[in-house]
């Protein structure tokens, strides 16, 4: 990340998606459609949406020890 503006950005595009498939879940819910392949599309869909985010959120700074370590 190089800047804080730079990091609210591809936050904000991550959360909508997360958002997305969060909701699409949740209709297919309310909806009483629990499983079959559009459940499986919106798991898979909600799974790597959180995943992207948890990714982004934990990324190691480069600290450069492994420069002086070499």
């Amino acid at each position: 990340m190089t800047s804080v503006e730079d990091f609210r950005i591809q936050s904000h595009a991550l959360l909508i998606e997360l958002d997305a498939a969060t909701m699409g879940m949740m209709l297919l819910v309310s909806s009483r459609c629990v499983s079959g392949p559009a459940w499986d599309e919106a798991t898979q869909r909600h799974h790597a949406a959180y995943e992207h985010w948890n990714a982004f959120l934990n990324v190691v700074p480069d600290s450069g020890l492994e420069a002086a370590n070499q």
